[in-house]
């Protein structure tokens, strides 16, 4: 038995405690016929819970696929380039928006102020350049009072 290490010298008589051994077991072992009879492990996945989540799996990506379609990425997007305030009644906002061949875009603008009122919006309309694509646009706000940002708010289809 191993001596304990302590620190006076005096107490190096001591231990600490009974001594344990470990014992490796791989299985527990029971008697025969006692505890009745003992069951495999299973060796797979049923085969109907594999089915039902390829199932599950393949209509989730068909809503996820369908909700894209209908809510994804838009060829309306409109980009602020800028904006300036002429007047106090006024707001002049620069933006350019993709607008497919053949179609025409709605856009809301909108003026706020310092501390982030609204002081004036505008709906207007962009008809598509020939061919498609990204068109410049420059507009004026009206507004309330002086304005100190512009935004788009949205720019959607007509119709």
């Amino acid at each position: 038995m191993d001596s304990a290490i302590l620190a006076d010298a005096t107490d190096n008589k001591r231990t600490r405690g009974r001594q344990v051994s470990e014992t490796r077991a791989t299985a527990p072992a029971f008697p025969p016929g006692r505890y009745g009879r003992r069951r495999e492990p299973r060796r797979g996945r049923p085969i109907a819970l594999t089915v039902t989540a390829g199932v599950f799996l393949l209509a989730a990506l068909a809503v996820t696929w369908a909700y894209y379609q209908k809510f994804g990425q838009t060829d309306y997007r409109p980009e602020i380039i800028g904006w300036s305030e002429p007047t106090d009644a006024e707001m002049v906002i620069k933006f350019a928006v993709r607008v497919p061949d053949g179609e025409t875009a709605s856009c809301r603008l909108r003026a706020r102020d310092y501390q982030g009122y609204e002081v004036g919006t505008r709906t207007i309309t962009v008809p598509a350049k020939p061919g498609g694509g990204e068109i410049v646009v420059t507009e004026s706000v009206p507004t309330t009072a002086r304005g100190s940002v512009g935004d788009v708010m949205s720019c959607r289809p007509v119709g």
